[in-house]
């Protein structure tokens, strides 16, 4: 589908997202629990899932052996070579190529986790979810603003359980944070601020195509490839380091935001606001293949509920010392009453703080270990008594398995993880176009560009259009 060709449906779904945020809200602040139901196809909570694992190697590999209390049938992947040890700890699961021959073939298929990356995973989770299989689909959701929100309406009408892969939001840390924000630990948050070490792979800011090389015997580079726009193989594609080109992926800001931000955007409640802004605040090596060196992006929001207008600043990237050599990292401001030698996060490598009226709130990069700073001030803190319900064992797969089988939604289910991956890829989307832009969080729109459709959605490559 080609970006000027969207639907009537598109438009109509949007506007159904736009309508039923405002009642879903008060689900995002917490692991929603709903009565159980009966789930299509199975018989019994206890009986076990027959599962895929559409994308099995790498990320994958770790994804579908989180699943091995189930009946693991079928594994597809097109590098044969990077997924042989899991073709070799799961003998009995029939092998596939392309996950579309997969699904017709075995309608036994209950569940699949899709561990691809990203500008396949709305293709992969969008067939799924509409043959009625419950899906896992690693973060970031998806690959563009718009395959995010069909996403999340796709999961609705179908009934299914899904879960993204941000791990952290299973663990009790961001439930921490939460109880301590809204009981007032720091009084109204006026400022976040989320950093990561990433990226951690080659060629980000590079501004021109590789190379061509010859693909690898056993990996079938055109099913690779998938919806993007055709170009040869080279091994600066794949299998690392595709991360960093923006056919394939989501750079610093895609790979980690869904995980070092997710503690903001619940503790906040960013999905309650109606619109919000974003611009670049500084980047370095913008071109048009791959996302820049580095970067700064502002978001800003409006006042959402009893909660005051917030800024929220992303910072992704390093670059060499002029004397040493050594990196040196992009990072938020020092808190201002905080020794330099406390720590911010996960030892200053990935997490977030929040500046309050009445105090500051670090916490890492899953989360965890949300506490007062400066450390003193910890010290002297109760926590408050916990109200928000926590995920058994704070394991995010079996959080997911669970509800394929009694029906009440995973932690990151698509209500939540929908909306929370448009605002994480509305970010690059500025970051891609320089330019600062509008979101209406209601309608699913950007308000202030002469091609609002365009610009949230792009071209998918002939036989890999999207079926909404």
């Amino acid at each position: 589908m080609k970006r000027k060709d969207m639907t009537r449906r598109a438009f109509l779904a949007t506007t159904t997202l736009a309508a039923s945020q405002t009642g879903c809200a008060a689900a995002h602040t917490r692991v929603a629990v709903n009565d159980a139901r009966v789930v299509p196809g199975r018989e019994s909570p206890n009986e076990r899932l027959n599962v895929a694992a559409i994308g099995a190697g790498g990320q994958g590999f770790g994804d579908i052996m989180s699943c091995r209390s189930e009946n693991i049938v079928a594994l597809c992947d097109v590098d044969w070579d990077r997924t042989q040890r899991t073709f070799n700890e799961l003998p009995d699961a029939k092998v596939y190529r392309d996950f579309r021959n997969m699904l017709e073939e075995m309608p036994e298929i209950d569940a699949v986790t899709i561990s691809t990356p990203d500008h396949t995973h709305a293709p992969a989770a969008i067939m799924a979810m509409q043959m009625g299989k419950h899906v896992y689909v690693q973060k970031p959701l998806t690959h563009t603003v718009q395959e995010a929100r069909w996403l999340t309406l796709v999961a609705r009408e179908h009934g299914v359980a899904t879960q993204m892969g941000n791990q952290g939001h299973s663990g009790n840390g961001v439930r921490e944070l939460c109880e301590m924000i809204w009981t007032g630990a720091i009084g109204q948050v006026r400022e976040a601020h989320v950093w990561t070490h990433r990226p951690v792979w080659d060629y980000q800011g590079t501004a021109e195509p590789l190379p061509a090389q010859v693909a690898p015997e056993n990996m079938d580079w055109d099913r690779w490839i998938g919806p993007a726009p055709m170009r040869p193989y080279n091994q600066g594609y794949a299998p690392r380091n595709w991360r960093a080109w923006l056919d394939f992926g989501g750079g610093a800001l895609g790979d980690m935001a869904c995980h070092i931000m997710d503690p903001v955007y619940m503790s906040l409640k960013l999905v309650e606001a109606s619109d919000y802004t974003v611009e670049v605040v500084m980047q370095e090596g913008r071109n048009e293949q791959t996302f820049p060196v580095t970067t700064t992006v502002k978001y800003s929001f409006p006042a959402r509920g009893d909660m005051a207008p917030v800024d929220v600043y992303w910072y992704d990237g390093h670059w060499p010392d002029p004397d040493t050599g050594e990196r040196v990292y992009n990072r938020p401001p020092h808190p201002e009453g905080v020794p330099e030698d406390q720590e911010l996060g996960d030892n200053n490598m990935n997490g977030s703080y929040l500046v309050g009226d009445d105090g500051i709130i670090t916490t890492g990069e899953y989360g965890g270990r949300p506490r007062l700073l400066p450390d003193e001030k910890m010290a002297d803190y109760t926590m408050p008594d916990p109200f928000l319900d926590r995920v058994e064992g704070q394991l995010h797969h079996r959080d997911w398995l669970r509800a394929c089988k009694d029906g009440r939604p995973a932690s990151s289910n698509f209500e939540y993880a929908g909306p929370f991956t448009e605002m994480v890829n509305f970010g690059n989307l500025v970051v891609m176009s320089g330019e600062k832009l509008h979101w209406d969080n209601e309608r699913g729109v950007v308000t202030n560009v002469d091609n609002p459709e365009e610009i949230v959605s792009k071209e998918y490559r002939k036989g890999w259009e999207l079926p909404v």
